[in-house]
């Protein structure tokens, strides 16, 4: 099975606005709210894949049980640590107009030691070499930033093939652990790096260093419409964007991971993992909110991606 990791998920309320201002009243055209969170997103697409997940983490207040009901109601499995005070709520403010995506995120509760280790019980608890396990996301603000580097290293000792999708700290430190996996999208590695990435060799060179220094066997970067970098070693294929309307770009990278997640699981070969991961993440961006697609779509979408083997 997947297991899907969320220290700090959230309700996420997208808001459809046309023409958004600053400093001004602004009418809401549409709003919906989802459950929400990195790792939750990843279990949302895998359910549409037809895959089975387990999503553990932390839930609070009114705001985690919303997030576990929807979980339960869908037939995801869940367990998740329930702590005091509130889950956070992000809004996501659309402007189909402007066409803009503005993201107001909370930084969510603090969570005690012990309940940290709860969820790392449960983690490993349930795990062998037969598992992938998805880290994603931020966590919360008292957790220390070596926290996924040492749930990663935990993991590989129980055999389990690890996935990362994290930034700033949570990435710098967990690449110690040499995840089997990570997916950055281009911004994320400038601020990794300090560095501006200019050029598809730019962003292949940071990607083989990262493979050579810390013994990640891939490194998935994605470019959001200039489509994606699947570099293993001595490999590098950049697949092609596809041209969609746009509606919401949140959560299409977890869409991503999903896909690159369910294709380990189901022990697909490289080239039918990259046609599933562009086409999830495509699928995910023309939907409202951080709604999962149909694997209708899905299945469209992999059928136009196209790539390319980069010298």
């Amino acid at each position: 099975m997947i297991i899907t990791v969320t220290l700090n998920p959230a309700i996420d309320k997208t808001i459809v606005i046309n023409d958004f201002r600053i400093n001004s009243v602004n009418r809401i055209s549409s709003t919906r709210l989802d459950a929400g969170g990195k790792g939750i997103n990843v279990s949302k697409t895998i359910l549409t894949l037809n895959g089975k997940s387990k999503a553990i983490g932390i839930a609070a207040g009114n705001a985690g049980r919303f997030i576990q009901d929807y979980l339960n109601a869908v037939n995801i499995e869940q367990d998740f640590v329930s702590i005091s005070g509130e889950t956070r709520t992000n809004i996501k403010i659309i402007d189909p107009v402007n066409k803009t995506n503005t993201d107001i995120n909370e930084a969510g509760p603090d969570i005690l030691m012990d309940d940290l280790e709860s969820v790392k019980n449960k983690l490993l608890s349930g795990i062998d070499d037969k598992s992938v396990v998805v880290f994603s996301g931020s966590v919360p603000s008292n957790v220390p930033n070596e926290v996924y580097r040492q749930w990663i290293a935990s993991a590989k000792e129980k055999g389990a093939k690890t996935i990362l999708d994290a930034d700033g700290d949570l990435l710098k430190l967990a690449l110690e652990a040499s995840p089997y996996m990570i997916k950055p999208n281009i911004h994320e590695l400038e601020r990794l790096f300090n560095k501006k990435i200019n050029t598809i060799e730019d962003a292949i060179e940071i990607a083989v260093e990262i493979i050579n220094k810390y013994k990640v066997e891939n490194v998935v970067i994605s470019m959001g419409e200039k489509g994606a970098l699947f570099i293993k070693k001595d490999c590098y294929v950049l697949a092609h964007g596809l041209k969609v309307e746009v509606k919401s770009t949140v959560g299409a990278g977890d869409a991503m991971v999903a896909a690159l997640a369910y294709s380990i699981d189901q022990g697909y070969s490289f080239e039918d993992t990259i046609k599933l991961a562009v086409a999830c993440g495509t699928a995910n961006v023309m939907t409202s909110g951080t709604e999962p697609s149909t694997l209708e779509t899905i299945m469209q979408l992999e059928k136009q991606v196209t790539w390319e083997f980069i010298q």
